[in-house]
C-alpha cells in the first residue's frame, strides 16, 4: 500500500474529508455511539480542521485517512486536563484501511507534529463504551485521567492523557 501523508491544501475536498469520517466512524454509529464525526455538516469539518492542522492520507487521490492536531489545545472549563497541551481530534481512517497500520502512522504523525509545536503532553478523549479504542490508546502509552461529557455526542468520554518526553 502507497500512501501519501501531506498537510491539507486548499485544492483539497472538505466534502470528502467529512465523507470519510462519516464512513470512518459509521461502525461507532451502528453501535449506538454518536461521535460527532459520524453526522457532522461539511461546515462543522471545516471548522474543526481550522483549528489546528488537518493532515491527509492519501492512496491515489483518494482519502483514506486523517488528524487534525494542534498545540497548545484551548481546554474547555472543568475539562480535567491541564491548558497548553496538544491534541488531536478526527483521527479517521477508512473502513478499508482499518487495521493496515494507517492509524498508529497518523498517531505517530500527531504526536510527532505536537512535539514540533511546542507540547510535551497530549490529551484526547474518546467514548468510555468504545473499549476497543480505549484499549489501543492504552496500549500506546495514553492513561486515563477523567471523564467529559460533550454536548454534540451521546455518550460520556475517557480523557487520556499522554507525556510525549517520556
Amino acid at each position: 500500500m502507497s500512501v501519501e501523508i501531506r498537510r491539507f491544501g486548499e485544492n483539497d475536498s472538505v466534502r470528502e474529508l467529512t465523507s470519510l469520517l462519516h464512513r470512518a466512524y459509521a461502525g461507532h454509529a451502528a453501535a449506538g455511539r454518536a461521535f460527532f464525526a459520524s453526522y457532522q455538516s461539511v461546515r462543522d469539518t471545516a471548522g474543526r480542521i481550522g483549528r489546528g492542522e488537518c493532515w491527509l492520507a492519501l492512496v491515489g487521490t483518494e482519502v483514506m485517512g486523517t488528524v487534525t492536531v494542534a498545540a497548545p489545545y484551548t481546554v474547555p472549563e472543568g475539562y480535567p486536563a491541564p491548558a497548553g497541551m496538544g491534541s488531536f481530534w478526527q483521527l479517521a481512517v477508512d473502513p478499508a484501511y482499518q487495521g493496515t497500520g494507517l492509524g498508529q502512522r497518523l498517531l505517530t504523525l500527531a504526536e510527532e507534529r505536537i512535539t514540533a509545536l511546542g507540547a510535551t503532553k497530549v490529551v484526547i478523549d474518546t467514548s468510555t463504551e468504545a473499549a476497543e479504542l480505549v484499549g489501543w490508546y492504552r496500549s500506546r502509552g495514553y492513561v486515563p485521567v477523567g471523564t467529559w461529557r460533550w454536548d454534540v455526542t451521546n455518550y460520556e468520554s475517557v480523557v487520556l492523557l499522554k507525556d510525549l518526553a517520556v
